[in-house]
């Protein structure tokens, strides 16, 4: 029997072991355990790892897979095609936009200017690669009608000019890293509630303009993650949102 540890199985696939944890506490992946107590992986498991990754690039969500796979209506093959097709489309666009580029900045070198047509190509191919943004967009379109979103604008722009979004939204990803790592946890511990500090800290900007229906709105939002988040992470997974909830309980 062949049985990888934890640390070969992220050096031979690219996942972190924070996601495999994550996998496991949503029930996902089940790891065996070595005589010492630390976690490896056989065939069987690194088989539904590469189910579970497969369908997560195909677009289903966590829920979805685990239904897929607990129900054994898996046709590996199809996956395997329907992720070479994605990966060639995405190649295509990549090396287009490249193309693009480098012709664009050759002719700016040499002091010519650009044609129309390079102008469209280059646009069109931007806004093919803001697929982040548009996705989000779809998101906000599913929980939030275009008045309630015409407010949102409204309410946002009373945020200081100088308030840096990609820089905020690092600090999300960062901080859900970090409790995403350090899971699982006591939610009435000290470290829990320092995390939940840290968390109620940096929605401060948000609750300073928010109305209480735009709270309410966004908690249903998050309450819903596995419905979007495998299409646009907000930083943190639902496990790590969960979890903020239960601490936040547990000091009331």
């Amino acid at each position: 029997m062949i049985n990888l540890s934890i640390t070969e199985v992220c050096r031979r696939t690219g996942l972190s072991s924070r996601t495999l944890r994550f996998y496991e506490q949503r029930g996902l992946l089940a790891a065996d355990r070595t005589p010492a107590g630390l976690r490896c992986y056989g065939v069987s498991a690194l088989t539904r790892l590469h189910n579970i990754t497969a369908l997560k690039r195909a677009g289903f969500s966590l829920m979805q897979i685990g239904s897929l796979l607990d129900g054994g209506g898996i046709n590996l093959l199809r996956i395997i095609e329907t992720q070479l097709d994605v990966l060639a489309s995405q190649s295509a666009a990549l090396n287009a936009a490249s193309a693009s580029l480098f012709a664009a900045q050759r002719a700016l070198a040499a002091g010519r200017t650009i044609d129309l047509d390079t102008f469209c190509n280059l646009i069109k191919q931007g806004e093919s690669i803001m697929t982040d943004q548009a996705t989000w967009q779809k998101v906000a379109d599913r929980y939030f009608s275009p008045d309630e979103q015409a407010r949102w604008l409204e309410k946002l722009a009373q945020l200081p000019k100088n308030f840096d979004n990609d820089a905020y939204q690092a600090k999300w990803a960062d901080l859900g890293s970090r409790v995403a790592a350090a899971l699982p946890m006591d939610p009435a511990s000290a470290a829990a509630r320092a995390y939940l500090d840290e968390w109620n800290a940096l929605l401060a900007p948000f609750n300073a303009v928010a109305d209480q229906r735009m709270k309410t709105q966004t908690v249903e939002m998050y309450e819903r993650m596995d419905e979007w988040s495998h299409a646009h992470s907000p930083g943190f997974t639902k496990a790590v949102w969960d979890f903020i909830k239960a601490v936040a309980a547990a000091k009331t």
